[in-house]
């Protein structure tokens, strides 16, 4: 792999759309799972945020340190959408409770913006995100979740790829993507 550097020398910040399949991890929080292995030309690079191993679809690969404390900040984390399949139909009050906040574990969560897609199917965007939050708000409100898929990050999108393949976030999408970061 041949790495790019900067007229100083240094190595050329890159960064990429990464749609992580299901069955592998993508947490700093665990050291038993298998993490993500990616392709031979992202080498050099690491995946940033966390995607359990139950869920898929967009991770930013990068090898820009700063973005990572940007991405778990309260102050400068970007909103993420989801959308999330659950067993059965979805309960008529279901978006009007989890709009307005869900109460779990002891706390309430901050009001959602929650969009009906379909009987069992849903988006979610959130700006806070607690681990597992939103699997344990639709256990909150008698649902189960069977399909979970993080759509964007921010104002960089999975649009487009399949599970394992990735894009270079690069141009106009680049330069929103560190503005929103405060980059």
């Amino acid at each position: 792999v041949v790495k790019m550097v900067n007229a100083k020398g240094a190595p050329k910040l890159s960064y990429f759309a990464y749609h992580k399949p299901l069955g592998i991890i993508r947490s700093e929080n665990s050291e038993k799972e298998p993490d993500i292995i990616l392709p031979r030309e992202l080498s050099g690079f690491f995946p940033v945020g966390d995607l359990d191993k139950k869920a898929h679809g967009l991770v930013i690969v990068t090898n820009d340190g700063r973005i990572t404390g940007r991405l778990r900040d309260p102050q400068t984390k970007p909103e993420e959408e989801y959308t999330v399949r659950v067993r059965g139909k979805l309960r008529s009050s279901f978006r009007a409770k989890m709009t307005a906040g869900v109460e779990i574990e002891g706390f309430k969560t901050k009001p959602q913006h929650v969009k009906i897609l379909g009987e069992n199917l849903f988006a979610i965007a959130l700006k806070e995100e607690k681990s597992n939050q939103i699997r344990r708000m639709c256990v909150a409100l008698f649902q189960e979740v069977t399909d979970l898929k993080r759509t964007r990050i921010g104002t960089i999108s999975l649009s487009g790829l399949k599970p394992e393949e990735h894009r270079t976030i690069e141009g106009e999408d680049l330069a929103k993507f560190l503005k929103s970061l405060g980059l």
